[in-house]
């Protein structure tokens, strides 16, 4: 078998048996992708543009926004590209590069998942010490915290797996490199550094969601607390599914890195990782900005700001081309 230093490329899992489901699949990617380049990049330009969202939540979503394109640009155009031109393989410093983006990504959102959670309780539950605790340093501070946890959770992980000898061949069985199914690819007691990491990941991580669950439990007790049902509904819709994508994610992504091999199967895998990978980035500009009415109108005003921007300069083509005409 050959050994991690022969191998030049991997080849991932394709997405279907047949040439026309590979096509819908590609298709299907393509939407999804487009939808979250479109719903975060909107987020990100209203935040940044409009001055009433210069505040910490709206700070933390433009971080949130911009970690959630990274993430799904870091998987899903490979997976594209391959069932779009029929092939499987990935160059072997593609495969690190896409382990250690990824793991960057999804890192430093978890991490800035948890601080969001601090904010909310924050503005809810101590809203006399909100303008000191979470001022324009502070959140600076946290914001650049979460993006450096996730550097450095991505150097040691990404090093410790692309250290590994690997001489059970080079086929990935998932439509992006990830670091259990390249363990899987190594020399048999090789790995047990990796799977310490994991699992101390894996635990930081249910230590952060659990700080995310006791925060919304005192936000909700809080809210109960409001005479306003309106206020109450505005909390509710907005915390609970927070809390069910941070679930989503954390038992998917759990569940894929720390199962036994002889839970293992290629469709199971690949829909657990579509669950942690894919869905998260998508639907969180539904759920944590789209819902929200500020966010909304900032974010009417940017697109009728680009199409009347559009509109004025077919116009102003058409008007220098009939003049040059006459």
């Amino acid at each position: 078998m050959p050994n991690s230093s022969s191998i030049s490329e991997f080849l991932l899992l394709p997405l279907a048996d047949t040439r026309q489901l590979q096509l819908l699949h590609f298709w299907l990617l393509l939407g999804i992708y487009l939808a979250a380049l479109l719903g975060n990049g909107l987020i990100s330009t209203a935040v940044a543009c409009d001055r009433r969202l210069h505040t910490p939540m709206y700070f933390f979503l433009l971080n949130l926004a911009l970690l959630d394109l990274g993430c799904i640009s870091t998987t899903l155009p490979k997976a594209m590209a391959n069932a779009h031109w029929d092939t499987r393989a990935i160059s072997y410093a593609g495969c690190a590069a896409q382990i250690f983006f990824y793991f960057y990504f999804v890192s430093a959102e978890y991490s800035l998942l948890t601080i969001m959670s601090y904010d909310r309780y924050v503005a809810i539950c101590k809203p006399l010490h909100y303008g000191t605790l979470m001022d324009s340093r502070a959140c600076a501070t946290m914001a650049a915290a979460a993006w450096g946890a996730g550097l450095l959770n991505s150097l040691l992980h990404t090093a410790s797996t692309f250290s590994l000898p690997l001489c059970q061949g080079n086929v990935v069985n998932q439509f992006f490199c990830e670091i259990p199914q390249i363990l899987k690819l190594s020399c048999s007691g090789s790995y047990i550094r990796e799977v310490v990491f994991i699992i101390f990941s894996v635990s930081l991580a249910f230590g952060c969601f659990v700080f995310i669950v006791v925060s919304y439990v005192q936000i909700f007790i809080a809210v109960l607390r409001m005479p306003s049902e309106q206020g109450q509904h505005k909390a509710f819709s907005t915390c609970l599914p927070h809390l069910a994508v941070v679930s989503l994610f954390l038992s998917t992504a759990s569940f894929s890195y720390l199962k036994p091999p002889s839970m293992s199967s290629p469709s199971m895998d690949l829909m657990v990782a579509v669950l942690y990978s894919v869905v998260p980035p998508a639907v969180n500009p539904l759920i944590y900005s789209m819902r929200n009415q500020e966010v909304k109108d900032a974010v009417r005003k940017v697109m009728t700001k680009c199409v009347s921007k559009a509109v004025n300069g077919r116009f102003f083509e058409f008007m220098t081309y009939n003049a040059a005409f006459y």
